[in-house]
């Protein structure tokens, strides 16, 4: 029996899938590094660059829309409506995916030479575009499933979509390299693991949808469901989905356009600024290693927030303005206590994180840039939640457009004299601009108060939290890197940034008046937990 889940129980679920993949992609990338000389991760980085945002544009938005007109029509009692939404949603899917597919194979000659100026990674676009025929349709399953309140669905495809990603395109990479084949093919060979990761999503999307048959089945012979004949036409659920989703995928394509155009304009905007076999360093770097790292923080972030921004909405349909400006400012606090710890520590121990994990400590500062720069990431797609809770998709929509046109004079401005930390600069406005738009559109619907008179020591805390964290993890290196193997030394320089930070962030935030006792009683459980017994150090005018 397949159960409903409730709101947080979902998103709990989904986060957790996307925290688990974002692990799993990072664990790719690991070996692959060690397998791959220069150019090879440029090659992998961007096949995957490209093929990300393809798919976003096929799907972005179009799931949640599925989402909302099942749901919606199920609440009505028009259940078969809502199929009749479904197999329209899967048709556009599987013509898109192969449309998609065929077209990327075929141009990816052009792309990578006239473009990317990467010959080398023809043959890994053409390896991952495949994928493109299935994961459109799985998108639009994974709508539906949502739509009927059953997360899990979704949550496990993913799991073992990166699953069999990994396991399969590293064990083709290690095939390859036992055969002495170069770098283009190793990474043509990684990047088709993404089909054989689509296959087993499918096959789960296949099997609950199985389940959700049989069981649709039992309710109809017990009288519970009726699946009312539906004449509505293709036409008309297109215009209904297209219309919803468009200004979402817009903003849902925000980030990968971002890390598309500059893998892809790199070597062509830098100039001068690099070599031939320097911008390929970089491009190894920004893709193999910095992109994977800076996923992280976003996903802790939007894992606490996600699951209010539907009380928002809720409140703002009963014109509740009071629980509104309560909630939006909830929401944004939560995620400048959340995200921006977890993008302070994994900024100032950049170096030992990527010596770590990768093969070695190069393009570290790559990473650290990339990784601060998400703070703003955050901010920006969590601003765009809360007017979609305001039933106001399109704000953020014009709001995105004028950051991206802002990455793009910025990129063309700074490539030439900073190189990728131009690129990545430029990105950082971007999405600073579109934050400020964002919030300057919704202080027009309720006052936001995030932390209000509380700033100075929120900025206070942050300095001080990644001064400490940054020279734990420096003087660990400098105390013990002569003395012990490097990957040791790495690791307990991860640790000690990573303590010395996290334990002086919290505590500052409680000696310092940022955090006070209605936001930990309005915080969720897990740091509830955290801050409930800290509370005991704050002055006693605060704990009063």
């Amino acid at each position: 029996m397949l159960k409903k889940e409730s709101l947080i129980k979902g998103t709990i679920i989904l986060a957790a899938a996307a925290l688990v993949a974002r692990v799993l992609g990072i664990f790719q990338r690991v070996p692959l590094d060690y397998m791959m000389g220069t150019g090879g991760g440029a090659a992998l980085s961007i096949a995957n660059n490209v093929y990300m945002w393809l798919l976003v544009i096929a799907t972005g938005g179009i799931p949640s829309a599925i989402s909302k007109m099942v749901s919606e029509r199920h609440a009505l009692g028009k259940a078969g409506e809502a199929q009749r939404v479904y197999k329209a949603a899967l048709l556009f899917g599987v013509i898109t995916g192969a449309v998609l597919a065929l077209l990327l194979y075929v141009i990816a000659p052009w792309y990578t030479r006239h473009v990317a100026k990467l010959p080398m990674a023809d043959a890994s676009v053409q390896a991952i575009a495949p994928a493109l025929l299935l994961f459109p349709t799985i998108a639009m399953m994974r709508g539906y499933f949502q739509g009927r309140q059953l997360m899990a669905a979704g949550g496990i495809s993913q799991i073992i979509e990166q699953f069999l990603r990994v396991i399969v395109g590293v064990g083709l990479a290690v095939s390859v390299v036992a055969a002495g084949w170069g770098d283009r093919w190793i990474a043509a060979a990684a990047s088709f693991g993404s089909f054989i990761g689509g296959i087993g999503a499918l096959c789960v999307m296949i099997w609950y949808g199985r389940k959700l048959g049989r069981q649709d089945a039992a309710e109809v012979r017990a009288g519970r469901l009726r699946f009312e004949r539906s004449n509505l036409s293709f036409k008309s659920i297109y215009k209904e989905i297209f219309m919803m989703s468009l200004p979402i995928v817009v903003t849902a394509m925000t980030v990968n356009l971002v890390y598309m155009f500059d893998t892809s304009f790199l070597i062509r905007l830098s100039g001068d600024f690099y070599t031939e076999l320097t911008a390929k360093h970089a491009l190894d770097a920004f893709g193999l290693r910095a992109i994977s790292i800076a996923g992280i923080p976003p996903i802790l972030a939007i894992a606490l927030s996600s699951s209010i921004i539907p009380v928002i909405s809720t409140a703002f349909a009963k014109r509740d303005m009071n629980e509104v400006q309560r909630q939006s400012s909830l929401v944004m606090r939560i995620v400048v206590f959340t995200g921006v710890p977890a993008a302070i520590i994994l900024s100032v121990a950049a170096y030992s994180v990527t010596g770590l994990l990768f093969k070695t400590e190069s393009g570290s500062g790559i990473v650290a840039a990339l990784t601060a720069g998400t703070i703003f990431q955050i901010s920006m797609m969590t601003s765009n939640s809360i007017l979609y809770g305001f039933g106001k998709p399109r704000t953020p929509m014009y709001n995105t457009l004028i950051g991206l046109a802002i990455k793009l004079i910025g990129s063309i401005a700074l490539a030439p004299v900073m190189g990728l930390y131009g690129f990545i600069v430029a990105s950082t406005l971007c999405f600073i601009v579109v934050t400020l738009l964002n919030l300057r559109s919704i202080r027009q619907v309720v006052p936001l108060q995030t932390l209000g008179g509380r700033w100075a020591g929120y900025l206070i805390t942050v300095i001080v939290t990644g001064a400490a964290g940054f020279g734990a993890d420096y003087g660990v290196r400098a105390l013990l890197l002569d003395a012990l193997p490097d990957k040791i030394v790495y690791f307990l320089g991860c640790c000690a940034a990573g303590v010395a930070a996290g334990v002086l962030y919290v505590v500052l935030l409680v000696l310092l008046r940022v955090v006070q006792p209605a936001d930990v009683r309005s915080f969720p459980g897990p740091l509830r937990k955290l801050f409930g017994p800290l509370m005991r150090l704050a002055p006693s005018a605060q704990r009063g």
